[in-house]
């Protein structure tokens, strides 16, 4: 086994000193070639590429790297912890998205004042969300090199893109390059669903003209990003991207043998994180949405619904793979939440969602019927987000004003069936993988 990993290392070696400079047909980006490993069966990484290449391109560098604790190899081992063993690596900041570091930090942090650092690297830890939206101009001043490495979620909720945005417009003003390594779509890379955004209702939250479930990776989203010019002000970065080896688009992300890294605190396993594409919805609500329970993303409930109720009417669409259950349950406060949950410490009743068949499962079906069925039920007691953030989560106002028209909850998917073909025929000369 040693003498086969050996092997596989050297091939990889040889290969990227010739082919390291190489690039695809893009104007502003380079994609990294990969050899041919079609001989293994395993899905490699970007980090796992980099690691091969004994991060080479990053010797003799001062880098910041945009990175959490999804950041890991195949063994589990961090990003962070592979650098430290390189002497010729000078990390000299690290930059952090929506949520942290690490899920327990204060074991990672040291505090120097009012300032956090890496205890590993002495690097200061910078947080690119809420007040800097943006790297501020003293932590990248001195860099030669931005690195990139997290799992994002696959939904178009996560902050995390938008931050990469903002990373690479700093990058583009301060003429740093930028590398990404690239990571699977958790919930494959051949399924799209969902409107989207339009220009008035984006946020951070919607902060491309992307589906909801955008079937990209964040390798791809950033080549996207940098060469459509939807960096700020129509700016482009130095953006090099070192793409996976063996990863095909129909792969779930427990097809890998990486470990399972929660990429959100309430995203705890791979239904989790389908059912997150429609669920995150019911956060422009007054539908408890599961968190402050053990099935965040998983569960609906308010303290005035009827979970048989709702689940009567919901049986009769018949959603194709999944299936409910009434409950009964109390939200909580858990000491580690950022944010209170929506009726906390109140009895609420309402629907477990039970995932028959991923494959089948459309969770946005799913959860737009579910709110349409509270509004058409509870017209008193169900509330849409005094700010509409349903809006800004959907992506258009078509499922607040589709609701008031009291219409039924199958007939809403279709209207986002061109928003999908199109945006399917856009992104393919940006797609890196079959």
């Amino acid at each position: 086994m040693k003498r086969k990993k050996h092997i596989l290392r050297k091939i990889l070696l040889n290969i990227f000193g010739f082919t390291l400079l190489s690039s695809q047909t893009y104007n502003y980006s380079v994609v990294m070639p990969v050899p041919d490993l079609s001989f293994h069966s395993s899905v490699f990484y970007g980090l796992d590429i980099l690691e091969q290449m004994d991060f080479k391109p990053l010797y003799d560098k001062s880098i910041g790297v945009f990175t959490n604790q999804t950041a890991v190899n195949r063994k589990g081992v961090h990003l962070l912890d592979l650098l430290k063993s390189h002497s010729k690596i000078n990390v000299e900041v690290i930059f952090t998205p929506q949520f942290g570091l690490f899920v327990d930090q204060n074991e990672r942090f040291k505090i120097k004042g009012k300032e956090k650092f890496d205890p590993i690297h002495n690097a200061r830890i910078v947080e690119v969300f809420g007040r800097n939206v943006k790297p501020p101009e003293w932590s990248v001043k001195d860099l030669d090199l931005i690195l990139i490495d997290l799992q994002d979620t696959g939904v178009r909720y996560s902050t995390y893109l938008a931050t990469i945005t903002k990373i690479l417009e700093v990058a583009s003003e301060w003429r740093i390059p930028v590398i990404v390594l690239d990571r699977p779509n958790p919930l494959r890379g051949d399924r799209i669903d969902g409107p989207v955004v339009r220009e008035k209702f984006q946020s951070f939250e919607g902060y491309h003209l992307i589906p909801i479930r955008h079937g990209m990776t964040i390798g791809e989203l950033s080549v996207m990003a940098n060469e459509m010019g939807w960096i700020k002000d129509m700016k482009r970065a130095n953006l090099t991207i070192i793409p996976m080896a063996n990863w095909k688009r129909s792969y779930w992300l427990d097809k890998s043998e990486h470990p399972w890294i929660s990429p959100h605190p309430n995203i705890r396993d791979i239904r989790a994180n389908l059912s997150y594409v429609g669920f995150g919805l019911l956060e422009g609500s007054n539908l408890n949405d599961g968190r402050g329970t053990d099935r965040p993303y998983m569960r609906a409930g308010a303290p005035w619904l009827s979970g048989f109720h709702l689940a009567e009417k919901l049986i009769k669409l018949d959603l194709p793979g999944v299936e409910f259950r009434v409950v009964e349950y109390i939200p909580r406060k858990k000491p580690a939440d950022k944010a209170i949950p929506l009726h906390v410490n109140k009895v609420c009743n309402g629907v477990d969602i039970l995932i028959t068949d991923p494959n089948r499962f459309d969770p946005l079906a799913t959860a737009t019927s579910i709110m349409i069925l509270a509004n058409q039920l509870y017209p008193k007691e169900f509330k849409w987000d005094e700010l509409n953030r349903i809006d800004m989560l959907f992506g258009h106002s078509q499922l607040r004003l589709f609701a008031a028209q009291g219409k039924p909850a199958n007939y809403l998917p279709p209207l986002w069936l061109k928003d999908v073909i199109k945006f399917n025929e856009f992104r393919q000369k940006f797609l890196l993988y079959e």
